[in-house]
């Protein structure tokens, strides 16, 4: 009889297979477990706690991609990433931290995803949550194949064995596909929680997916039946404090969300630990501190000084803090938390998925099915913009784009992909979309002077996966470089 730790009920708040194995817990049969609405959504929350950890998406993995991306540095430890030469001990030790979060976080799907079948639950009932749990499993391996290619697939089917081999990128992409089919068929259209996958999240997810697969028309589909729901809004605002309405500590959710994760000022670790990363000690954004790990130059960078100073996102994101850099160094506040009290305790959430992304995704992806934009295309684009600049998103506007200024759709991509930009700062997609674009090294090499090395374009197996599991072979399967 195989057995579930009973820390599921305690959220499985572990940053190391050290901790996992000093743990001494009660055990419970998992056939008797999974009955009851309850038992299952306490199986569920397991899943959740690895991507919100603080070596993980809720921390320093936003940390190291947004040190990549063009318009920042990292400092400290994080400054070798300045040089785009593949990653020191120190940062391979951090990314080997998130992929034992990514698979943490799937062993739990898998064992929920392995077990529902065998409780009492109602087929429609049972649906939802093995959709719930499919879908967290489909975004772990989308991190895990972007930033490292080729994984083991470790599935409800292999879950106790140790030695996987590393499937192919499209073997993978294949599983991820395949789960968020079933999720967007069985999950409801409104969330059982806030923080928990919808329809329209596996929708979006699944589109960005057909996106990075260059399955434009597919991708564009599912992004329109996200936009035709009519269940997504812009958040209005009038000036850069308005933004607060979006990314603000004390936001529950607002309209445009569609996947976040959450966080909560209300315990110890459960807050958002990127922000003691962005913000500085003394700025009175964040009182327990800041590392201010990363940076930006207004004058030397040229993302930043080209950045139209009357977008109202650039008076929401920045602002100036010195220390040794030069005069014209600034920090991100996007995420801020004045009332914090603890670290590492923040109540910002994280938005993977907000309806602006859609309606750019969806701009570009209309473009690359028709051979340019179109009327439709240019008014998603807009829609964003001019949101930006304090405009209603859906009243025209004299400073709206045209059709006409646009000669090419290389012109159009361009646009949506610099509004893209501007719109996600410090939220960690950045380096992603340039790697998607395959423009990365043109884009790094035009801001920063740096030749971006191919072994820094992906992430090195981590020794602990291959030292135990003799389905990798460390020098045939590790990627190039390490």
């Amino acid at each position: 009889m195989r057995f579930i730790i009973t820390a599921f009920l305690g959220f499985l708040l572990f940053t190391s297979c050290s901790k996992i194995l000093e743990e001494k817990p009660r055990s419970i049969a998992s056939e008797v477990f999974y009955n009851t609405p309850a038992e299952i959504e306490a199986g569920l929350n397991s899943i959740y706690n690895p991507l919100r950890a603080g070596s993980s998406l809720g921390g320093l993995y936003t940390v190291q991609v947004e040190c990549y991306g063009d318009y920042m540095y990292g400092r400290g430890s994080h400054a070798p990433l300045n040089e785009y030469a593949g990653l020191d001990n120190t940062n391979i030790s951090r990314v080997a931290g998130m992929w034992f979060q990514f698979y943490q976080s799937i062993r739990n799907a898998n064992i929920i995803i392995q077990n529902l079948g065998k409780g009492k639950l109602s087929t429609e009932i049972a649906g939802k949550y093995l959709g719930e749990a499919r879908f967290l499993r489909a975004l772990n391996y989308f991190y895990l194949v972007r930033n490292w290619a080729g994984v083991p697939l470790r599935n409800e089917g292999n879950i106790d064995s140790i030695d996987i081999k590393r499937s192919s990128p499209s073997e993978v992409y294949d599983f991820i596909v395949n789960d968020l089919k079933f999720a967007e068929e069985n999950l409801p259209e409104t969330p059982r929680l806030l923080g928990v996958p919808s329809k329209w999240a596996a929708k979006t997810l699944l589109a960005d997916v057909y996106l990075n697969l260059k399955n434009y028309p597919t991708a564009r589909d599912k992004f329109r039946e996200v936009i035709q729901s009519n269940k997504f809004s812009l958040v209005g605002v009038a000036n850069a404090n308005d933004f607060e309405k979006i990314y603000g500590p004390d936001v529950v959710t607002t309209s445009e969300e569609i996947f976040y994760l959450k966080f909560s000022r209300l315990g110890d670790n459960q807050g958002f630990g990127y922000v003691m990363f962005a913000l500085s000690p003394g700025s009175g954004f964040y009182p327990p501190g800041g590392y201010y790990t990363f940076y930006s130059d207004s004058v030397k960078n040229p993302v930043i000084r080209d950045w139209d100073k009357n977008d109202l996102r650039y008076k929401f994101n920045w602002y100036y803090y010195s220390f040794g850099a030069g005069t014209s160094t600034i920090l991100n506040k996007k995420y801020k938390d004045p009332q914090a009290v603890n670290p590492s305790n923040a109540g910002n959430d994280y938005p993977i998925y907000r309806y602006a992304e859609v309606l750019l995704y969806y701009a570009e992806a209309e473009s690359r099915v028709n051979g340019g934009p179109n009327a439709d295309a240019v008014e998603k684009l807009n829609m964003v913009r001019r949101r930006a600049y304090g405009i209603n998103p859906s009243t025209p506007n004299a400073n709206d784009y045209k059709l006409s200024d646009f000669s090419n759709a290389q012109s159009f991509l361009d646009a949506v992909i610099k509004e893209r930009c501007y719109e996600t700062v410090s939220e960690g997609k950045r380096w992603l979309d340039l790697k998607r674009l395959g423009i990365v090294k043109e884009v790094i090499l035009a801001a920063k002077g740096k030749t971006v090395a191919d072994k820094h374009l992906l992430w090195p197996i981590p020794a602990t996966e291959y030292n135990y599991n003799k389905g990798i072979d460390p020098v045939k399967d590790q990627n190039p470089g390490y």
